[in-house]
């Protein structure tokens, strides 16, 4: 459509007496052409079983002959074993479920992801036990590395950022070292702690040594707070550590040249930790630190990222109980949407 406006005439031509459903716009018409099943009827959003993004749910769907039949699986990993301080990302999961409205269309990328994508909730990983934390990382690994045997694209929601080690050491299996992006307020590339390496604050350092994460293909967005003196393997390893306060300084745009340089065209994992946003935005999470990102920055960082050859990606640390108004569930389920919309644009 011209953008031109219509004059009186046309516009009465056109829409006077048309429903919600009439859309002349090429572009808009085929969005809307998937939303609108009968006349102008949708879906209710608040009716039905709630799903990660309104997708379809799968009951039993963590198999490979499931797996195979999706461009990409939605899972969630309701483990929070590792966490430092409060706990309760456990929930993460249902929190964001219960978020609806999220997509179908992504404005600024002009995409419907679901339109063009067979896309599922297929549940939650199985953990044998609730208590044993070295069990559940073994778990979620042979999980990851069933789903990284099929052509799904898992999308993941946490759960605590320790999950992450372990999906990428289950993905490695079969597609083999990865980049990453990576916002948090948190490195998360410290050592043993207390006599476990599972631990939230640690998932990279692993990742790295255990040959699944390459380093110098590896970008941290969003870092800040009183933990920096933990970080050093982050520097020592090669990975570019880009603080909130340079985020402002070098400008939104810079910020995305960087991490498109460094991950360049091989595969890479993306992993968004809620706490990378200021507390204002994701009040919702176990280690808040203020002077964090904006939601509208990270939206326009994991734009800038379209083209990147993205092999999976998850959103993590949502704890619920720690926010009545559901912000950071609602934040959380739109940087899921944003991860669909990197899959659906992946060269």
């Amino acid at each position: 459509m011209s953008d031109e406006p219509i004059d009186l005439d046309d516009l009465r031509r056109l829409y006077a007496g048309g429903g919600g459903a009439d859309i002349h716009d090429p572009h808009f018409r085929e969005v809307a052409g998937l939303q609108f099943k009968s006349g102008d009827k949708r879906r209710w959003p608040f009716a039905e079983p709630s799903t990660l993004l309104d997708a379809p749910y799968i009951a039993g769907g963590l198999t490979a002959e499931t797996l195979d039949t999706l461009d990409v699986a939605l899972i969630g990993v309701p483990m929070d074993l590792g966490v430092t301080n409060r706990p309760g990302a456990r929930y993460g999961p249902r929190a964001v479920r219960a978020i609806d409205r999220i997509g179908p269309y992504e404005h600024a990328l002009r995409v419907a992801p679901m339109n063009h994508l067979a896309v599922a909730d297929v549940g939650d990983v199985a953990m044998q036990s609730r208590y044993d934390l070295a069990l559940c990382h073994a778990d979620i690994e042979a999980c990851y590395a069933m789903i990284g045997a099929t052509k799904a694209i898992p999308l993941s929601v946490g759960g605590d950022h320790s999950i992450t080690g372990s999906i990428m050491k289950g993905l490695a299996a079969t597609r083999g070292p990865m980049g990453m992006v990576h916002f948090d307020a948190h490195c998360d590339t410290g050592g043993i702690y207390e006599g476990s390496k599972f631990h939230h604050g640690a998932p990279f350092r692993e990742a790295v040594l255990a040959g699944v994460l390459d380093a110098k293909r590896s970008i941290q967005i969003g870092i800040r707070g009183g933990a920096e003196y933990l970080w050093e393997f982050s520097y020592a390893s090669g990975m570019t550590v880009i603080h909130a306060e340079d985020v402002a300084t070098m400008g939104m745009d810079a910020v995305v040249a960087k991490a498109l340089e460094v991950v360049g065209d091989g595969p890479t994992y993306v992993t968004f930790d809620v706490d990378g946003l200021d507390p204002v935005f994701a009040p919702g999470t176990g280690t808040p630190e203020v002077g964090g990102l904006s939601t509208r920055e990270a939206l326009q960082l994991l734009r800038g990222l379209a083209g990147i050859d993205i092999i999976g990606g998850d959103v993590v640390e949502v704890a619920p109980e720690y926010d009545p108004g559901t912000v950071t569930a609602q934040a959380a389920a739109q940087m899921l949407f944003q991860l669909l919309c990197l899959v659906h644009l992946r060269q």
